[in-house]
């Protein structure tokens, strides 16, 4: 995408363009990649990292125009949960071979495949995973003592945070009110201006200067390198791979949903078309870079990607740039982000997972029918209460499920009139020993088992059945065995199936798929009220 962009021509007009975009972006990448990074049980210094190597990558390779890649909110509990099981080696070794997994995906074409998740799946993990963040901030929010560590599960990190709440500490809770409040005053005021930043910053000034007892960036992580470390590979032994391959794939499943997501709403913004096997091998890219300085996952992200379109951007060189911007900041203004009070941080994930909360569509679904309030509910319960992947593992399967129970309704057999004699040129029988029955929608699998009765019916009298076809879509390899079955089942009782206005690619399809003589005929002739197919 940037090769196209730049053959398009690139002038300074695009440049400046690009570069205020980028900054913009920056301004919001620089105190969310390191909450995220915080949220995820990493040190702030990773997310840097991340948002730096993996963005440059996604925006110099990416098959989007307006994608901007770094850390993203809906990994903050599955890396949590990588770092706890497998330490800090193995969530790098799991990015980096999760990067290699994305771009064989991307290399196989399978990208245009995972983009089909059905609505109800992506509401459902995305509030769900919105909830967990929320939840995991409450203990700095509130300036929390647990006497051991904070449990990972959510029902045991509530437990855990009720049994502290003696401790709360009201500086703490007045320092993330006071972010939230500052944060969306400005949206609300002042819409152009970078709230997240500028929150940040007055927040963090205010508690420098007070010396307000808050915990901060460098209390607890000490100070933050001013430069990249030298690139390194992961330890490839056979123990750890086989340690980091679940969690691995577990990031690659949400990398390249999320990725795609984040594509397809900077398209539905911009009017632009992205290139999804070309995103998914720039994403693998990313992983691996950012595994090489010590990073974790990257992906599309969708805050970041839409400020990107909304800030101006032209080319992908603008999340080229804001990488570089956020490096600038690094090796200038490192020492700065120590006295960030942590307390602050958290509000401002409170904010991006309330954000995520989505409330509206969650309450639409969940009045649109049963089946796609059943596939919602399953997803959000599975991600809060269970695991992430396999909430979108069963809710992908459910969503299955009801797709095709839905689609099995809609396939209908019904009989039609009775053919007239001129009808019947092909027909060896008399008039009255035909049955005609009309066919309509598609035919497979699932709507088998409710066709099956009533041509099980239709078979029980020896006569010429014409089964007139010209309303079916599709048909699939069990719908033709049925098709089958039926004429066999008449041809030993004396009968015969005779099919009628099949266009030229289902006839073909049918007798590709086995539908064929003697047991079935196909016909010129037209079922009543229905012109012969040309």
């Amino acid at each position: 995408m940037l090769l196209s962009a730049l053959r398009e021509g690139y002038g300074g007009g695009t440049l400046r363009a690009d570069a205020v975009a980028g900054m913009t972006v920056a301004i919001v990448a620089l105190p969310l990649s390191m909450a995220i990074a915080i949220a995820s049980g990493v040190g702030p210094e990773r997310g840097l990292f991340t948002a730096i190597v993996g963005g440059f990558l996604v925006a110099c390779f990416g098959g989007s125009r307006y994608q901007i890649g770094g850390p993203a909110g809906a990994f903050i509990v599955l890396v949590a949960a990588c770092v706890a099981q497998t330490g800090i080696a193995g969530l790098v070794l799991a990015t980096f071979l999760s990067g290699v997994m994305l771009a064989v995906l991307g290399l196989a074409r399978l990208g245009s495949y995972i983009r089909f998740m059905p609505y109800p799946v992506t509401v459902g993990f995305t509030t769900g995973i919105g909830v967990i963040i929320f939840v995991s901030q409450v203990k700095d929010m509130f300036g929390l003592t647990l006497p051991g560590g904070e449990p990972g599960p959510i029902l045991p990190k509530l437990e855990a945070l009720w049994a502290a709440r003696d401790s709360v500490t009201p500086v703490a809770v007045a320092v993330a009110l006071a972010t939230v409040v500052l944060i969306e005053a400005i949206k609300r005021f002042r819409p152009r201006w970078p709230s997240l930043l500028i929150g940040i910053a007055a927040v963090t000034a205010v508690s420098a200067v007070l010396g307000l007892p808050v915990e901060t960036i460098a209390s607890r992580f000490g100070a933050l390198p001013r430069m990249l470390p030298t690139p390194a590979l992961p330890e490839f032994s056979a123990q750890a791979i086989w340690a980091a391959l679940p969690w691995a794939a577990s990031f690659t499943l949400l990398g390249a949903i999320e990725s795609l997501l984040s594509a397809m709403v900077a398209d539905g913004m911009s009017g632009t078309q992205h290139r999804s096997n070309m995103e998914l091998v720039a994403q693998g890219l990313a992983n691996m870079g950012a595994a090489l300085v010590g990073g974790f996952c990257v992906t599309g992200t969708i805050a970041r990607t839409a400020t990107n379109v909304r800030a101006g951007a032209q080319t992908p060189v603008a999340g080229m740039l804001h990488a570089v911007f956020v490096l600038a900041v690094m090796l200038i203004a490192a020492p700065l982000a120590g006295y960030i009070p942590l307390a602050a941080l958290a509000g401002l994930l409170a904010i991006v997972a309330w954000n995520m909360i989505e409330r509206h569509e969650f309450a639409a679904l969940t009045r649109a029918s049963k089946g796609d309030a059943l596939v919602l509910w399953v997803t959000f319960l599975m991600v809060v209460f269970r695991d992430l992947a396999e909430g979108i593992v069963l809710g992908f399967a459910l969503g299955g499920l009801v797709f095709i129970r839905h689609m099995s309704e809609m396939t209908r057999l019904h009989e039609a009139p009775a053919a007239p004699p001129e009808a019947l040129p092909e027909i060896t029988r008399q008039p009255h020993d035909v049955v005609t029955y009309r066919l309509h929608g598609a035919v497979f699998f699932g709507s088998v088992a409710r066709l099956g009765t009533v041509l099980d019916r239709i078979a029980q009298r020896p006569r010429a059945v014409l089964l007139d076809v010209s309303d079916v879509s599709f048909i699939d390899s069990t719908g033709a065995r049925m098709v089958q079955t039926l004429g066999q089942t008449l041809l030993r009782r004396g009968g015969e199936l005779v099919i009628v206005g099949a266009r030229p690619a289902l006839a073909q399809s049918m007798r590709a798929q086995g539908v064929q003589a003697p047991q079935v005929r196909f016909a010129e002739v037209a079922a009543p009220g229905v012109q012969a197919p040309n």
